[in-house]
């Protein structure tokens, strides 16, 4: 198995159909105002037992392809990094939000679930008990619903111990307590459907570089409000059969381990960039602002990458965000260090400037630590994915691009009982349409000195780890990206 990080509708939005099977169990979306009262259970699987512990028919898999065959095509969630993660089956319940208050919505009718919860928790380790998984749409008016699912069953692997959690409802309400026996795997071979298209969506290649051409001229006048703006280009590909998630999230937590690969909500893909993780009142964050594009050998290019990061464009742009990351995140926290020289963060098709924040967050007046998704909302969005300073770059990206990103750069992954959670920001991602179709989004920062053709080829280096995990490309350096 696939070891958590740190490790949790309404009308659909236009990247999530309403009958479509990502969506995972439509029918149960909960009621806000009758929420249930869940039956929670967490136990250790990986006793010593003669024959192979449940839910594995055998023994508990080594290998990732051992384990992701165990999963079901579409309708699981994860949250995974390395050989660490958490994988939810089914879904006991969706909670939905919208709008300008969808964080505050979202954590009021979780702080509420967790409330009402009996749990049994007899993990203790991060990532068990009651857990729900969490995509939230980027901008306050997009029409894609932000969402907290709650898995039937979730399978958590961390410090090297794999357990198991069962929710649902209480004896009370017709439940029963839950066994290992009661959540078994089938192993099913992975499929790769041949890719029938692979095209622009709403903003073209000619496009992108016209509004970029358009945003850099706005930066250069004396007059500008803006210093930069993040903007973003989609793709749509289409393929003959069912995309096999399973195969999707494979070939990224392979090929970039170090990143968050994520399902949530039928959004799929592999963040470098972790918006909040929060433990036991710390927080910590990671930003990155700055690219290098790979040509052969990331390892090769770290020299030419240092050199251009170094340049005024880069360094001045990750500025910005190490900047507005220490404004937001510090409005959250009694104390906080963001480290203002940053590091080279290696991945094999790019080369990011990275820089990294800790601290411990402040208390409301009952003295419990801010939620999950509060300390989310101050961070949200960060400049590195929507510029500086943040209102007006928000008002230029709604005036040039003229696409809802629906939950593409929004906060995706996890949220606890307990308090904690993590969220990465949903980049080199996708948010599947129906079941052979995917909208998959890529963006760059623009600056006043920025290029508009390298710029549409910074969006192709970003593009190339979902083009390849779907099979439009499987050679050279992004086919590994």
């Amino acid at each position: 198995m696939t070891d958590t990080g740190s490790t949790r509708a309404p009308s659909p939005g236009p990247r999530e159909a309403a009958a479509s099977p990502h969506a995972q169990n439509p029918e149960r979306t909960a009621d806000p105002a009758h929420l249930p009262s869940l039956c929670v259970q967490s136990w250790y699987v990986d006793g010593l037992t003669p024959s192979g512990p449940a839910p594995f028919a055998t023994a508990i898999p080594t290998r990732s392809l051992d384990f992701l065959e165990q999963l079901p095509q579409d309708r699981f969630s994860c949250w995974v990094r390395g050989r660490s993660g958490i994988v939810g089956f089914g879904r006991a319940l969706r909670l939905t939000a919208q709008g300008p208050g969808r964080f505050r919505d979202l954590e009021r009718q979780w702080d509420e679930l967790r409330t009402r919860a009996s749990v049994d928790d007899r993990v203790g380790l991060l990532g068990s008990g009651l857990l729900g998984f969490s995509a939230i749409a980027f901008a306050d008016g997009s029409r894609a619903a932000s969402v907290v699912d709650v898995p039937e069953f979730v399978l958590g692997r961390r410090d090297g111990r794999v357990w198991l959690t069962h929710i649902g409802a209480p004896e009370a309400d017709g439940g029963r307590p839950a066994s290992p026996e009661d959540f078994r795997l089938t192993p099913r071979p992975l499929t790769a459907p041949a890719v029938l298209s692979a095209g622009p969506g709403e903003v073209s290649p000619e496009r992108y570089e016209e509004i970029v051409e358009q945003a850099s001229a706005r930066l250069r006048s004396p007059q500008a409000g803006e210093r930069k703006v993040v903007l973003a280009r989609d793709e749509v590909i289409t393929t003959d059969g069912d995309i096999d998630v399973r195969t999707v999230v494979g070939r990224l937590n392979s090929a970039f381990p170090s990143t968050w690969t994520f399902n949530v909500a039928g959004l799929v893909g592999a963040t470098p960039e972790l918006l909040i993780g929060v433990e036991d009142g710390a927080v910590h964050s990671r930003v990155l602002a700055g690219t290098y594009r790979v040509l052969e050998d990331p390892s090769a290019e770290l020299a030419a990458a240092r050199a251009q990061l170094s340049g005024h464009k880069d360094s001045i742009e990750h500025s910005y965000a190490i900047d507005s990351l220490a404004a937001t995140l510090g409005s959250v926290t009694a104390e906080l260090h963001v480290d203002r020289e940053p590091h080279l963060l290696q991945l094999a098709n790019v080369i990011h400037l990275a820089s990294d924040a800790h601290g411990r967050l402040r208390t409301e007046d009952d003295g419990s630590a801010l939620s999950p998704f509060r300390v989310a909302e101050a961070v949200h969005p960060t400049a590195a994915v929507g510029g500086a300073p943040r209102d007006r770059a928000f008002e230029l990206i709604t005036e040039l691009e003229d696409m809802d990103r629906g939950r593409y750069a929004g906060p995706v992954g996890w949220v606890d009982g307990y308090g904690n959670g993590q969220f990465g920001i949903a980049l080199r991602c996708g948010q599947l349409e129906e079941r052979n179709r995917i909208r998959i989004f890529a963006g760059a920062g623009i600056m006043p000195d920025s290029d508009p053709a390298s710029e549409r080829e910074e969006t192709d280096a970003k593009f190339a780890p979902m083009r390849a995990a779907l099979g439009v490309e499987r050679s050279g350096p992004g086919a590994e990206r």
